[in-house]
């Protein structure tokens, strides 16, 4: 079983520490082919950054899809998830999208991330899976979450305190939300008074769980013809 793992932001740095924790946590039972976005932001931080990554994660599917059993969209936030479903015939897992169900069979949820940008962008995409209802809380800290992975131990006493005030608004479980506080979750667990589910482990038992799963058989899009694309996503987008 072979695992394509897309992390759309530009930072190298992310997509190794990312890839570190999802390969220790799949062990052998696939591999992982993980990629990084060819333009864009270091960090996604904005809604222009988000438009620019769904671009950026459709062009490394047509470079580097063929052969896997699954794709996984490993950015919070999920940019360009949709259109990857409709070009890419194996499924795809959104790290934010599966999280967000993950936390939801417990009760009302919180999200925990790094950038004050995320607060009403995160609101809007919860919106979109119908789970406002049980969205308690989302409560961002000022470091992105970029500088959280570039230093952890700096962010870890304002991470803890978002999560509380979350567990206090009311959220049964809280979501530390993004590749860059992957690991964090165990880390800062003893400190909250309530479960957290690390965004990249929920995406990862997802993308298991979707790549071992009977495929199902989708409808293709409509042939596309395009200009000023990498000739693989062109390709992609004109086959019928």
């Amino acid at each position: 079983m072979r695992i394509l793992l897309i992390n759309p932001n530009t930072s190298q740095t992310v997509t190794d520490l990312v890839a570190g924790h999802v390969r220790r946590q799949i062990g052998d039972r696939a591999e992982l082919l993980a990629v990084t976005g060819r333009f864009g932001a270091r960090y996604i931080a904005s809604r222009a950054a988000s438009a620019i990554a769904g671009h950026a994660a459709l062009d490394a599917l047509a470079e580097h899809g063929n052969g896997c059993d699954a794709v996984y969209l490993a950015c919070f936030g999920d940019p360009g998830l949709l259109a990857l479903r409709e070009l890419s015939p194996v499924p795809v897992i959104g790290m934010a999208e599966a999280a967000c169900h993950e936390a939801a069979t417990a009760g009302r949820f919180g999200i925990v991330t790094g950038g004050a940008a995320w607060e009403p962008m995160l609101r809007k995409f919860v919106g979109t899976l119908g789970l406002s209802d049980r969205l308690a809380a989302i409560t961002t800290v000022a470091p992105s979450g970029g500088a959280i992975a570039e230093d952890p131990d700096r962010a870890l006493a304002a991470l803890a305190q978002a999560c509380r005030d979350c567990h206090e608004a009311g959220a049964a479980t809280v979501i530390l939300g993004g590749a860059g506080l992957a690991g964090l979750a165990q880390r800062l667990a003893p400190q909250v008074p309530c479960p957290l589910i690390c965004s990249v482990e929920a995406g990862t038992r997802a993308v298991l769980a979707a790549a071992a799963a009977p495929p199902e058989l989708t409808a293709r899009p409509n042939p596309m013809e395009s200009i000023g694309l990498a000739p693989t996503l062109a390709r992609r987008l004109a086959e019928p």
